[in-house]
Parts: structure tokens; sequence; C-alpha cells
């Protein structure tokens, strides 16, 4: 299975990758098949080579999940919400809306003690 995936490059934590076609069973670092792009972290630069790109998608490459997110930003590739992405939104969701319910019942706690309060107070 043919794999697009980062090659790394560039001096000690100065990293630089570029982006490969390889086989799925070499070294991160081995001989590519083909270079398509580059990518630079530090400077959000990216270099892509569309043509190259799109038939090796046509051939059935599949990209790792970095590659797939700067095909995505691209345009390459259309943008898929992965599952995994899915359920962090709704653990966010019902975390926030948690919140909120304790927020209110504090809330509404608060105010029955103060109205308790003053009510001993008049008397």
């Amino acid at each position: 299975m043919i794999k697009l995936r980062l090659k790394r490059f560039g001096k000690k934590k100065e990293a630089s990758f570029r982006i490969v076609a390889c086989n799925s069973t070499s070294r991160r670092d081995g001989r590519p098949l083909q270079e398509l792009g580059f990518y630079n972290p530090r400077t959000k630069e990216t270099r892509l080579d569309t043509e190259a790109l799109r038939t090796r998608l046509t051939q059935g490459a599949q990209p790792t999940d970095v590659v797939r997110s700067l095909l995505e930003k691209a345009g390459l590739l259309e943008k898929v919400e992965r599952p995994s992405i899915a359920i962090g939104k709704l653990k966010l969701e019902k975390e926030k809306a948690s919140k909120a319910k304790t927020q209110d019942t504090g809330n509404v706690t608060d105010k029955v003690e103060s109205e308790s309060q003053s009510v001993e107070s008049a008397s």
C-alpha cells in the first residue's frame, strides 16, 4: 500500500518536512517513490505539487492524519469529520451543559438563602 506521509529533514530542533509517497512498510526517512510537496511547521509554509498529489490519490494512496489535514486546508481533499473529533465535540457540549445546570441550581439556592436571611432579619 502506498502512503502519503511526511519525511523529516533539517537541523536539530528546526525540522521541516517533505510530503512524499512511499511504501507503507518503508522507514520514515527512507527513499520515497516520489516527492510531492514541502511543509514547514514553524512558518506554516506549504508547497504542494497538486497534479502529482491528485494522481497518487486516484491510484489509491492513503494519506496520514497530518498530511490529510494539510490536503484539506489546500482544498485537495474534501473535509471529513472523523469520529474521534465528533465524539470530542459531544463530550465538550455535555460538560458545558452540565456546568450550566449546576450554576443555575447554585444560583437558585443562593437566592433562597438570601431571601430566608432577609426574612429573618426583618422579623
